[in-house]
């Protein structure tokens, strides 16, 4: 993981964000153990609290859950849960804008399609 003490990005939501991306990728399958608040405090050098905060937020959006006594773990459906959060945030950030731009400079639905087509083959 790698987190940015530098970025405006609050270091809990980077944190989550990391741990998101393990699923994605595969590095956390679901229903496998992720690091403990403490390890990742500890591996970071981070205030625990912060961590907590992040896995606190990914049990909020059921990516993770905990079994008591034991640790916290990725959930079943995790990968699809985040898929279509990110996709949904993808659409607000970028595309909304874009068509808001697009709308200013007179580009049309087809033009966008074809410089995404242009982008894609790059």
């Amino acid at each position: 993981m790698n987190l940015n003490f530098d970025s405006e990005k609050p270091i809990y939501l980077q944190l989550a964000e990391e741990i998101e991306d393990a699923v994605l990728s595969g590095a956390y399958q679901e229903e496998t153990q992720i690091p403990s608040t403490t390890e990742i405090s500890v591996s970071y050098k981070i205030n625990p609290a912060t961590a907590l905060k992040g896995i606190n937020r990914l049990v909020d959006d059921g990516i993770v859950y905990k079994k008591r006594g034991v640790g916290m773990f990725v959930s079943t459906g995790a990968k699809e849960k985040i898929l279509d959060k990110r996709k949904e945030t993808f659409f607000e950030d970028y595309v909304t804008s874009m068509i808001l731009e697009a709308r200013k400079l007179s580009i049309t639905k087809e033009d966008i399609l074809k410089m995404l087509e242009r982008g894609f083959e790059k």
